[in-house]
């Protein structure tokens, strides 16, 4: 079974998306750009998945530096996690793919960010509590 794990950022209210993007998109400020760092150093080496758009934004230096897998709505979730038996897997993608994958998840890195603003996608506490299901 792989170890699987989802790492994000939130909004000060949870805020976790906006019209397909992360609300802080492009924000220049230490706190922002360091999490950005953050993710690819504790992603690298590792496996992420996570829809098209969220692996479409990773760029090409950091592809090289980890596994990436592009998850469809009609894949079965045992199926595509068994495929990373004994690795770390980071399940990336945000709401759409947490409903999913929620269950298989034994660990939640989530920093939280000075952002306080607009957004259409927020993270659902239900997920903590979601985990425990075996990928076998």
């Amino acid at each position: 079974m792989p170890d699987v794990r989802a790492i994000c950022a939130i909004g000060l209210r949870g805020q976790l998306g906006l019209n397909g993007h992360l609300p802080w998109e492009g924000d220049q400020r230490p706190e922002f750009t360091a999490d950005v760092a953050r993710f690819f150093d504790i992603t690298r080496g590792h496996v992420l998945i996570a829809g098209p758009t969220t692996i479409g934004a990773v760029p090409d230096w950091a592809k090289k530096q980890m596994t990436t897998f592009v998850i469809r709505s009609h894949m079965d979730p045992r199926e595509v996690l068994r495929q990373f038996r004994g690795r770390v897997v980071y399940m990336g993608g945000g709401p759409k793919a947490w409903d999913v994958y929620a269950p298989f998840i034994r660990h939640w890195d989530i920093n939280r960010l000075p952002y306080d603003g607009e957004a259409d996608r927020w993270f659902k506490p239900e997920w903590l509590v979601a985990g425990g299901t075996s990928v076998d």
